[in-house]
C-alpha cells in the first residue's frame, strides 16, 4: 500500500515530517488482523518515504487501543501476529511515538511499549489485564515492561491486571510525559516535532537496562511474587507463568525471553483455565442482553426509594449513593431510621479508616440521602426497592402502601430472595410496574443482581432494571419466577447434597475443605455460618408443609439452630468463632451432634474421598442448573454460570457450573447421577434437558444463544 492509498483501519497522513498513523477500528480500536496488517504497512511506508522522519501512532475515537479483537478468540491465527507487529514497530529506523488517550490495554499497551517514546493525555488509563483471561502478555510485554519500569512494577501490573492512571504511569517510567488539555493527535504531533528538533534518537525498549542493574533486588521481587502468587491464586495457572516469563528478563537475552514468553503463552492458551476464564468474559457481556431490553427503553430515574434500613437496605442505599443517585429511605420509626442512616455511615467510616475516602466525601454522599417514617416520603421516587423481612404478608403490606403513594410510572421492586414476585405483583393495581431486584449481601459490594421478571411486567420496567444495574455497576442476570429464582434454587439443591454427605459420613469440615480446594473461597457450612443459620432455618420451616413425604430430610442444621448456634453473629455455628473471630475453628460439640443425628436416622457412617464430595456436590448443582434452563427460569446455561461466578464464589477459572459440566463431559455427569440414584432415586433424577443433550451428543454451550 502506497502512502497515498486509503486504508480502512489505519489512516495515514504526513504532517511536518511526521507520518501520523491513526487506528480507526471502532468502537475501541481492537487489534484485529486488518489493523495489525495496516500498522505494519504504515511503518514500512514511513521507512520508504525520505520526507518522513518520525511516526506517530494515535487512536481515533475514545481510545488508543483497548486490546485484542475478541472476535478472533478461538479462531485460526491470522498474519501478521501481534508479536510481529510489535517487533516491526520497535525495529523501525525512525522514531515512533505512541500518543495514548482513553485506554491502552493488553495488546494496545504492548504496541505502546514497542514504540520508542510514549505520551499520554491526562485521564488515560493503561494496563496488562491478560491474567483475567488466563493468559499472559504475549507480544513482548513480559520482556519490555520489566526493562522499562522494573521487575516489581511490571509484576504488579501483570499479576493484578489493574489499570493505572497517567500519574502512576509517569512515576514508574511507563510513559515519558503527560499532556493536559487538547487531544492526543495534537499533543502527539507537537511531541514528535519536539523530538525531531532535538535530534532524539531511536530508543528501543529492548535495550533499556537501567531497572535491571540491581539483579539481587529483582530476583528478590520475583521470589516474593512467586510465593505470594502461589498462596493467593489457589492453583491458577497463568499467574505463576507470568512470574516465570518476567524471570526470563534476568536470565535470558531479549530474543530468548521472547521465545520463553511465546512458549508459556501457548501453554496458557492450551489450559482449561483459559477456556473457563474466556467463557466468563464473554458470558458477562452476553447476560446484559435480555429479550425485553432489545426494543424497550428504560424509564428515566434519578431518585431511588429504599424501604428498610437494615444490612441489606443500607447496602442498597450505599450502592445508589455511590452511583450519584438521590436516595430516600423509610423506616417504621425515628430510632429505626437513625439506625439505618448509621448503617450507611458505618460503611463510609470504614472507607475513611482505610484512607479510601475523606470526611468531606462522606458528607457529600450523605447530602443526597433523606429519610422518613411514612410512605408518603416516597411520593416522588422513580424506583423504590423494598428490603424488609422475608415474609409474604409483610411484603404485601409494604406493596399496598407503595401502590398508594408512588407516582404513576414508578418502578416497584422487591428484594426478595425466594418469594413469589407474581403474587406480589397481583396484589397491586399496577402489576406491570413490579419487578424483583435480588441484591446479594453486602449489596454495596457484591456484583450480582438477579432481575426477577414476573409474568405481567412491562418490558420497559425490565429495561429500567438493567439500566439501574449498569448505573450501580452490577452484573444483571434475568431470572424467571420460582422459589429461590436461579441462584438460591440451585443452592438449596447442592446444599442438600452436602447435608446428605454429612449425615452419611463426611464431616462438615472435610466437605468445606474439599470445596475450598476446588476453588471456592468458602465451603457450604462456612457460608451458612457467615449468612446466619437462622435464615436457612426460617426457609426450611416455611417449606416444611410442602416437603414431599418421601424426601429425605437432614436435621443436623436444625439441631444447631435449636441451640442458638446461628454462626458468626452468635460466635458459634458449624464452627466456633471465639472473641468475634471471622475465622472459624473445628468444634467437637458439632461433631457429637452430627454423630447423634446419624444414630437417630439409623445411618452407619462411611468414608468419602474429596473427589467423591466434589462429584456429588457438582452433580447436584449442574443437574438443577439444567432444570432451571429447561424450565426457562434461566434463559441460557451461561446465565447460570454468571449467577454463580458473580454471586456464589464459584471459581472463575472453571467458567461456572455449566461450563465446568461441558469440560468434564455431560455423559460423565449423567452417569454419576444415575449411579447416585441407586441409593436415593427421589433426590437424584437426571434433568430432562441433561438427558436430552447427552442423547443428542450436544453440550450446554450449544444453548448459549437466543431462539
Amino acid at each position: 500500500m502506497e502512502l497515498g492509498e486509503s486504508a480502512a483501519y489505519v489512516r495515514r497522513e504526513v504532517q511536518a515530517r511526521v507520518l501520523i498513523a491513526t487506528i480507526t477500528n471502532p468502537p475501541v480500536n481492537a487489534l484485529g488482523a486488518d489493523v495489525r496488517r495496516e500498522l505494519v504497512a504504515a511503518i514500512e511506508a514511513a521507512e520508504a518515504d525520505e520526507t518522513v522522519e518520525a511516526v506517530l501512532l494515535v487512536g481515533a475515537g475514545k481510545n488508543f487501543i483497548a486490546g485484542a479483537d475478541i472476535r478472533e478468540f478461538g479462531k485460526a491465527p491470522r498474519q501478521p501476529s501481534l508479536p510481529e507487529v510489535c517487533e516491526r514497530i520497535e525495529q523501525c529506523q525512525k522514531p515512533v511515538i505512541a500518543a495514548i488517550h482513553g485506554v491502552a490495554l493488553g495488546g494496545g499497551l504492548e504496541i505502546a511499549l514497542a514504540a520508542h517514546y510514549r505520551l499520554a493525555v491526562a485521564g488515560a488509563r493503561m494496563g496488562l489485564p491478560e491474567v483475567h483471561l488466563g493468559l499472559l502478555p504475549g507480544a513482548g510485554g513480559t520482556q519490555r515492561a520489566p526493562r522499562l519500569i522494573g521487575v516489581p512494577a511490571a509484576l504488579d501490573m501483570m499479576l493484578s491486571g489493574r489499570q493505572i492512571d497517567t500519574e502512576e504511569a509517569l512515576a514508574i517510567g511507563l510513559i515519558d510525559r503527560i499532556a493536559t488539555g487538547g487531544d492526543a493527535y495534537t499533543h502527539g504531533l507537537a511531541y514528535a516535532q519536539e523530538l525531531l528538533s532535538s535530534r532524539a534518537p531511536v530508543r528501543r525498549t529492548r535495550n533499556a537496562d537501567r531497572h535491571l542493574t540491581d539483579r539481587d533486588a529483582s530476583r528478590a521481587a520475583i521470589a516474593a511474587a512467586r510465593a505470594d502468587t502461589a498462596k493467593k491464586t489457589r492453583g491458577l495457572f497463568s499467574p505463576l507463568k507470568i512470574v516465570e516469563t518476567v524471570e526470563a528478563t534476568l536470565e535470558q537475552s531479549f530474543e530468548q525471553g521472547l521465545l520463553t514468553e511465546r512458549n508459556l503463552f501457548a501453554q496458557c492458551m492450551a489450559s482449561p483455565q483459559r477456556a473457563g476464564l474466556i467463557h466468563a468474559f464473554f458470558a458477562e457481556r452476553e447476560v446484559l442482553k435480555a429479550p425485553e431490553t432489545r426494543d424497550a427503553k428504560p424509564r428515566p430515574f434519578a431518585h431511588i426509594g429504599v424501604v428498610g434500613g437494615g444490612t441489606m437496605g443500607a447496602g442498597i442505599a450505599v450502592a445508589a449513593l455511590d452511583a450519584g443517585l438521590l436516595v430516600t429511605m423509610i423506616e417504621r420509626d425515628d430510632a429505626s431510621l437513625a439506625s439505618g442512616r448509621a448503617n450507611i455511615a458505618k460503611v463510609y467510616d470504614g472507607l475513611i479508616a482505610r484512607g479510601r475516602m475523606s470526611e468531606q466525601d462522606k458528607e457529600n454522599l450523605l447530602a443526597r440521602w433523606t429519610g422518613g417514617t411514612t410512605y408518603d416520603a416516597l411520593a416522588t421516587v422513580d424506583i423504590v426497592i423494598e428490603a424488609v423481612f422475608e415474609d409474604m404478608a409483610v411484603k404485601r403490606a409494604v406493596f399496598s402502601e407503595l401502590d398508594r403513594v408512588c407516582k404513576p410510572g414508578a418502578v416497584l421492586a422487591t428484594n426478595t430472595s425466594y418469594l413469589d414476585v407474581n403474587e406480589l405483583a397481583a396484589s397491586v393495581s399496577r402489576p406491570g410496574d413490579v419487578i424483583g431486584l435480588h441484591f446479594f449481601s453486602p449489596a454495596n459490594i457484591m456484583k450480582l443482581l438477579e432481575v426477577v421478571v414476573p409474568k405481567q411486567v412491562s418490558a420497559d420496567v425490565v429495561a429500567t432494571a438493567f439500566a439501574l444495574a449498569s448505573k450501580l455497576r452490577k452484573v444483571p442476570v434475568r431470572a424467571g419466577v420460582c422459589d429461590g429464582f436461579i441462584g438460591n434454587r440451585i443452592l438449596a439443591r447442592y446444599r442438600t447434597a452436602a447435608d446428605y454427605m454429612m449425615e452419611d459420613g463426611a464431616s462438615p469440615y472435610q466437605i468445606d475443605k474439599a470445596i475450598r480446594e476446588f476453588g471456592y473461597p468458602m465451603g457450604p457450612f462456612e457460608v451458612s455460618d457467615l449468612a446466619g443459620g437462622d435464615i436457612g432455618w426460617a426457609t426450611r420451616k416455611r417449606r416444611a408443609a410442602t416437603r414431599a413425604p418421601d424426601e429425605r430430610y437432614v436435621q443436623i442444621a436444625d439441631r444447631l439452630c435449636e441451640r442458638g448456634r446461628f454462626g458468626q453473629k452468635t460466635g458459634r455455628g458449624f464452627y466456633l468463632y471465639p472473641n468475634g473471630s471471622r475465622t472459624g475453628s473445628v468444634d467437637p460439640e458439632v461433631e457429637a451432634i452430627v454423630e447423634a443425628e446419624r444414630q437417630r436416622a439409623g445411618i452407619s457412617p462411611r468414608t468419602f474421598t474429596n473427589d467423591e464430595i466434589i462429584r456429588r456436590y457438582m452433580a447436584a448443582m449442574i443437574n438443577e442448573g439444567a432444570n432451571v434452563v429447561h424450565e426457562q427460569i434461566a434463559l441460557r446455561p451461561l446465565d447460570v454460570d454468571i449467577i454463580f461466578l458473580s454471586g456464589y464464589g464459584f471459581p472463575r477459572h472453571r467458567g461456572g457450573p455449566m461450563k465446568y459440566a461441558d469440560s468434564v463431559g455431560l455423559k460423565t455427569v449423567v452417569d454419576d447421577i444415575r449411579e447416585f440414584a441407586k441409593e436415593d432415586p427421589v433426590f437424584w433424577k437426571p434433568s430432562p434437558l441433561l438427558a436430552q443433550l447427552v442423547e443428542s451428543g450436544a453440550d450446554f454451550s450449544s444453548l448459549n444463544q437466543y431462539a
